[in-house]
């Protein structure tokens, strides 16, 4: 199932480059992510990860855009054991190959962007107090997952800038309900959080 979603993508993402063909402007962008689970009860964004993928877009004003993404977002959590939390260990690694179509508003060489992304799970490893607890087929997060996003860009040359955005879950990234759990917009359980620095090289 996995795989007819993720050819799915690659095929809508590869059909904007033939369809339109000189309207479109592409790209590739690559960065860091600190990211989190909230209501995990583990608070702060410790668990670093890669963000990397490619992007097109298109003009529809002088100051407005429209950009549809593919990327490769390494998500999850990390509790490091001191003696402050007692020697806890904790240890959430989430693979989503994620696609984002996002509206972009550009003031000179600033551009404000927002938009939704839908991610599809692509691995998974969660470890606590040092014992593997993903090999139980129960504990699984959701397959395919809705995020928020919202950030700002920054031409630094003709092609080259840096980016910062935030990417946060709108659906309960598990089912399970455990300790900890936050209600968020209209569901309840464990959500995504991720701040993401990146830089993008722009071919046009």
């Amino acid at each position: 199932m996995l795989k007819k979603y993720f050819t799915i993508i690659i095929f809508i993402f590869c059909f904007g480059f033939i369809s339109v063909g000189q309207q479109f402007h592409g790209g590739v962008i690559a960065g860091l992510a600190g990211t989190q689970v909230a209501g995990d009860t583990y608070s702060g964004y410790n668990k670093a990860g890669i963000f990397a993928g490619g992007y097109v877009s298109i003009d529809v004003g002088e100051k407005s855009a429209f950009q549809m993404e593919l990327s490769y977002f390494q998500k999850g959590s990390r509790e490091n054991p001191k003696e402050k939390n007692g020697y806890k260990f904790y240890l959430l690694r989430l693979n989503y190959i994620e696609l984002p179509v996002l509206y972009q508003f550009k003031a000179g060489k600033f551009i404000i962007e927002t938009g939704p992304s839908a991610g599809i799970l692509m691995g998974y490893y969660e470890e606590s107090f040092y014992e593997v607890i993903s090999d139980n087929p129960a504990n699984k997060p959701a397959s395919i997952t809705f995020q928020i996003n919202l950030g700002f860009r920054y031409f630094i040359s003709q092609h080259y800038g840096v980016s910062l955005r935030t990417n946060n879950s709108l659906m309960n990234v598990f089912s399970r309900n455990q300790d900890g759990d936050v209600w968020r917009f209209w569901d309840h359980g464990r959500y995504n959080d991720a701040l993401v620095l990146s830089v993008f090289y722009q071919f046009r």
